[in-house]
């Protein structure tokens, strides 16, 4: 069952690459007491997201700071070495906080995963974008299946 705006988000456990390897952090305390724009990409790497939606959210943090948002963070069904080396490349760090979402738990809790096994990708995370505030869904917008719209920073920034 997907989340909906007004649920809280489930617990589960993301990884984020720090200075000293690898650290668990619990979702409940990474999204405790903050807003926080949280996006979803199929794939570290990947053209569109590298190209078009990590970029924006980059971009934009300015942006989206001043309209509220505690802190961007970026998810994905990677481990956390993939997405340390995706953030640290794509100029991420300090604006971005690359959520590693390695077996997939996150995704399947809101039932945003899907199947990319055709692109030999596995079971990944959808496409979206959501604004959270203390760990509750104010909005929730995901892409149809290869869109990029709905997730941007833009048109996230203009929902706010």
């Amino acid at each position: 069952m997907t989340i909906n705006v007004g649920d809280k988000l489930p617990a589960t456990t993301f990884a984020v690459m720090t200075e000293n390897g690898p650290e668990q952090v619990a979702s409940a305390d990474y999204f405790a007491g903050k807003k926080v724009a949280l996006f979803s990409v199929p794939g570290a790497f990947t053209p569109t997201c590298s190209a078009k939606h990590l970029p924006g959210y980059i971009e934009k943090e300015a942006a989206l700071k001043a309209k509220g948002v505690d802190e961007i963070a970026c998810t994905a069904v990677n481990d956390p070495f993939v997405m340390g080396a995706w953030g640290k490349a794509a100029g991420a760090d300090g604006k971005v906080t690359m959520l590693a979402d390695g077996n997939g738990a996150f995704a399947k809790a809101v039932g945003l995963e899907m199947d990319g096994s055709k692109f030999g990708l596995g079971t990944r995370g959808q496409r979206y974008a959501m604004l959270v505030n203390d760990g509750v869904v104010e909005q929730l917008h995901v892409e149809a299946p290869g869109e990029f719209r709905v997730s941007s920073a833009d048109y996230l920034l203009d929902q706010i």
